[in-house]
């Protein structure tokens, strides 16, 4: 979502005017070109065009792959500056800073200004039409061995039966996303030849590659512009100057030189930003620095704080700020003589000097009126109507939070978390608890005039949970007694968020609200919701409005909770439509998280809600947070997408930032770049942490600058660049419609598989107008995407397909992935499929009984009958495929945002269709090209540009 406050600039921050997608074939116009991005104002857009569409961004990539399809062979992968060999255990106790330069180390700690990264191999022949360079003309070449001539299908297409039938077909017509508008007339042409599925360019192989090439080694962070590992490759980082890829990643890692360049090059110049990311036990935790009333020592002209790109001169008493070359006095009290190479002689021994990301601890200026925060408050508040009593969920969450309590998140090295706990209950009226320590029992205080929502207690609302856990142990068994018996079936929803703001202004502290709703609120109330979910505008110009907020009361209520630090994460259990375009506006716009669990039922989804709240409650988390993004001269962040809220151009608002959140920042030129100094820039994000103390965490990065075209591509990076795609998706589109010029560029072997990711971004349910998915669904679905980062982004576009029937049980490694098709499902085989929000094991018809016995414990696939629609039974036995396949579905749990629900599926059974829609290679269900469709119509248009 553009967030408001931001002067979007083409081709990549706004909707255009006539966005479409491809100009044949595959289907009526796109219905989906008709809403805009979300949290935007309605907007008008033109008819599609007539004419042909450009698809040129891929040319470069599909030049790459290998087989008949192409006229000359791929190039290999730039080879990669070599790493400093280390082994992980030496990174895992640095509780005392390095005195001593490691090996490979300078000051500043990149490369040597205008190096370049050699290349390997030698491009192919190329032909020059005017202007752009082209590969041979004559593409597609003559056919490889195997090539035959197949039928025809309805459209033109050759037919590709899988292997136990033809493929199956769901609605195409008009289903299409963003593109290819037109009827099957326009497809008519010569008949295309086979392709063998093997010659086209594998997301599964180039991860493998790259695993192979990369995978446990250290990546050390010491050279400027070099691009990291992908996101499926497990590697040890060695922070030596530039923050490690889990906090930052960009679409390039060398920048053009000048504004015509980029606009030449036509891609998005971006970083994916997660301040807040895990970082694994094997790697070095980010220090603290402690500057001590002086505060941290920043630049006086644009404010950027101490880090390795500041050139120190004058014998120690100036530095150069390396952002906007401004020379600044050194502090008495910071400064050190330098050594005969010009560095500071306590270089390794200040994190700031030598580190990518650090900590340095706030001074009072840094605090809302000069004054220390207090530690923060989580309140819970329960949905008690009719269905959440009903269902089994207000008697499951008040028994998982008597133990879940325990684990609140706290300060290393202290024994007891400092975050304080309230309880609200709710259904057309609020119930507020006083649970202090000192009473024998809860009272329960009730607040029915929800138009001026207040709250009616002060002391006894918030509390230490260890001091009171009799009290609220005592309430958590009473709830559930207390409205076993209602038959209310309204709720309100605005006034519970107030309510929780109103505690927490009146505490004076910052906190999450976690809200457990099961309907729309239709109580007579401020925020009271109609379901306006309307089918019918599928398709049509008014689509748009779907997606689109019901603001009023609800707008101003998100400024309430980004002004106090008020998070809202939302559970919904919702039995019909619930409008989670609006209900989920607030918690998008608080950086919080929200979770859907349809038709809930304890029996089958309990243990997936329970997972998800127990890794929210636990998980590491900052409040009342501000981030801002500065850049060296030349360039500055222009566009931000994610769960936030921005009240300018430049500070980014996060009522609270977790492990899980990322946000993509846009830059733009505005000034030519330096090959020789290259792009630097920094994050520097103020919160407050779980015991109170406020911080900034600093992030640093420096890319390379170029004025050769074949550099930039060479150092982009796919998987940051789908992320930046997925997070504003009619962004992409526009892509398509403007790269005119990237026919014949040489790009690194990640970059083939571009156009599957973009295949596949194109058929999800934020882009695919069909009357199939539910309006909640989609608006969900893109919730969920504009708050991920760039891991998440990459399984959710390219999910796993894992083939278990020939898995060594003895190995403790997953087994390799196949390609995410039904070319490469056997009917005697066993295949586990995720993407980050489902898990799918897909039994095929001719499974081997004993197997079928070592998971199930039944003599044969026919008797799962009665038990598969308990879709998460998957026993656990006492034999080697059990333990095994357990173990691989605990440890790709375990790398996921949220807990992942197991779906077990049979060959040709209907809920093999829910497992197909995710097989991103073949044709969507719910409409959209398979991925050699998409190759074959590109092609075509590649080859008519030129001639």
């Amino acid at each position: 979502m553009s967030q408001q406050g931001y002067v979007a600039t083409p081709p990549y921050s706004q909707a255009q005017a006539g966005m479409v997608g491809y100009s044949a074939g595959f289907g009526n116009p796109p219905p989906q070109s008709h809403y805009g991005m979300y949290g935007s104002p309605p907007q008008g857009y033109s008819a599609p065009p007539t004419g042909k569409v450009n698809l040129l961004l891929l040319s470069s990539v599909l030049k790459l792959a290998k087989g008949p399809f192409y006229t000359h062979a791929p190039l290999s992968l730039g080879q990669r500056p070599m790493q400093v060999p280390q082994s992980p255990s030496s990174l895992a106790a640095p509780q005392q800073f390095q005195t001593s330069p490691p090996a490979a180390m300078g000051h500043p700690p990149i490369s040597p200004p205008g190096q370049q990264l050699p290349s390997l191999g030698s491009p192919p022949p190329m032909t020059t039409i005017g202007s752009v360079t082209a590969p041979p003309m004559g593409m597609p070449g003559p056919p490889g061995p195997g090539v035959h001539q197949p039928p025809l299908g309805p459209q033109g297409y050759p037919q590709q039966p899988g292997p136990y039938g033809a493929q199956m077909a769901g609605p195409q017509s008009g289903a299409f996303p963003g593109g290819f508008p037109g009827g099957p007339a326009q497809m008519a042409g010569p008949p295309q030849k086979k392709l063998d599925p093997d010659s086209i360019p594998s997301t599964t192989q180039v991860i493998e590659d790259d695993q192979a090439k990369r995978g446990g080694q250290v990546y050390v962070t010491n050279i400027r512009g070099q691009v990291p590992p992908l996101v499926t490759t497990d590697f040890t980082v060695q922070d030596q100057g530039n923050a490690s890829p889990r906090f930052m990643r960009c679409t390039t890692y060398s920048f053009p030189s000048t504004a015509d360049l980029a606009k030449q090059c036509k891609v998005p110049l971006a970083a994916i930003i997660k301040p807040f990311a895990t970082v694994p036990k094997n790697e070095t935790p980010l220090y603290i620095v402690n500057h001590g009333e002086t505060g941290p020592i920043r630049c006086n002209r644009c404010k950027a704080y101490m880090c390795p790109y500041m050139q120190f001169i004058d014998g120690g008493r100036r530095y150069q700020c390396g952002f906007c070359s401004c020379v600044n006095e050194v502090p008495v009290q910071y400064f050190q003589h330098l050594d005969h190479m010009g560095r500071r002689m306590d270089l390794y021994e200040r994190p700031e000097l030598s580190l990518g990301s650090y900590e340095f601890i706030a001074t009072l200026d840094y605090c809302k009126n000069n004054k220390p925060p207090n530690p923060p408050a989580y309140i819970f508040m329960i949905d008690v109507s009719y269905n959440n009593i009903k269902s089994g969920l207000v008697k499951l969450i008040c028994e998982e939070l008597k133990t879940l309590l325990d684990r609140l998140p706290k300060e290393e090295g202290t024994e007891t978390s400092a975050i304080k706990v309230g309880f609200v209950t709710y259904n057309k009226i609020l119930h507020f608890y006083n649970v202090k320590s000192a009473l024998a029992q809860p009272q329960m205080m009730v607040v029915s005039d929800v138009a001026e929502m207040f709250v009616p207690l002060l002391d006894g609302f918030l509390v230490n949970f260890q001091e009171s856990r009799a009290v609220i142990n005592n309430l958590l068994e009473q709830i559930p007694d207390m409205f076993a018996d209602t038959n209310e079936s309204e709720t309100v929803f605005s006034p519970v968020i107030q309510a929780g703001v109103e505690a927490l202004k009146a505490a004076e502290c910052s906190g999450k609200l976690f809200i457990f709703q099961s309907s729309i609120p239709t109580a007579e109330a401020p925020g009271k919701l109609k379901n306006r979910d309307d089918l019918k505008l599928v398709g049509t110009e008014k689509e748009k409005t779907l997606f689109q907020p019901q603001r009023g009361v609800y707008e101003q209520l998100t400024k309430d909770c980004v002004a106090q630090g008020c998070c809202v994460d939302l559970f919904l259990f919702p039995n019909q439509f619930v409008d989670i375009a609006t209900m989920g506006d607030v918690p998008s716009h608080t950086s919080g998280s929200i979770y859907k669990y349809s038709n809930f039922q304890v029996e089958v989804n309990g243990q997936q809600f329970l997972s998800d709240l127990r890794r929210d409650v636990e998980k590491s988390i900052g409040f009342d947070a501000i981030m801002r993004v500065r850049t060296g001269t030349g360039f500055r962040a222009t566009d931000f997408f994610g769960a936030i809220y921005m009240n300018n151009t430049t500070d980014v608002e996060m009522a609270a930032v977790d492990c899980d959140k990322a946000v993509t920042v846009e830059f733009k030129h505005d000034d030519t770049l330096s090959e020789e100094s290259g792009a630097v820039m920094q994050c520097a994000l103020l919160y407050t942490t779980i015991g109170g103390q406020r911080r900034l965490r600093i992030h640093n990065l420096s890319l390379n600058c170029s004025s050769q075209l074949s550099e930039l591509y060479k150092s982009c990076e796919t998987d940051a660049l789908i992320n930046f795609f997925a997070k504003s998706v009619l962004v992409l589109v526009i892509l398509l419609l403007q790269l005119r010029h990237l026919i014949s560029l040489i790009l690194p072997d990640a970059m083939k598989v571009f156009p599957v990711y973009m295949n596949s971004l194109l058929k999800t349910p934020t882009l695919v107008g069909s009357t199939e998915l539910s309006t909640d669904d989609r608006a969900f679905h893109r919730l969920l995407v504009n708050a991920m980062g760039v891991e998440e982004t990459q399984v959710l576009l390219y999910p796993r397909l894992i083939p278990l029937h020939t898995m060594d049980v003895s190995s403790e490694a997953i087994p390799a992935p196949v390609r995410c098709s039904e070319e490469r499902l056997s009917e005697s085989g066993i295949f586990l499929l995720e993407n980050g929000l489902c898990v799918f094991l897909w039994l095929g018809q001719a499974c081997p009984p004993d197997l079928i016995q070592n998971l199930f414990n039944v003599p044969s696939l026919g008797h799962l009958i009665t038990i598969v629609f308990q879709p998460t039974s998957l026993p656990v036995l006492d034999n080697a495929h059990s333990r095994k396949i357990h173990s691989i579905i605990s440890s790709i749990s375990q790398r996921r945002a949220t807990s992942m629900k197991l779906l077990i599926v049979k060959q040709k059974d209907r809920s093999e269709m829910l497992f197909r829609q995710h097989l991103v290679e073949d044709k969507g269900l719910h409409g959209g090209a398979s991925y050699m469709d998409f190759l074959c119509y590109v092609h075509r248009e590649i080859r008519q540009l030129l001639t």
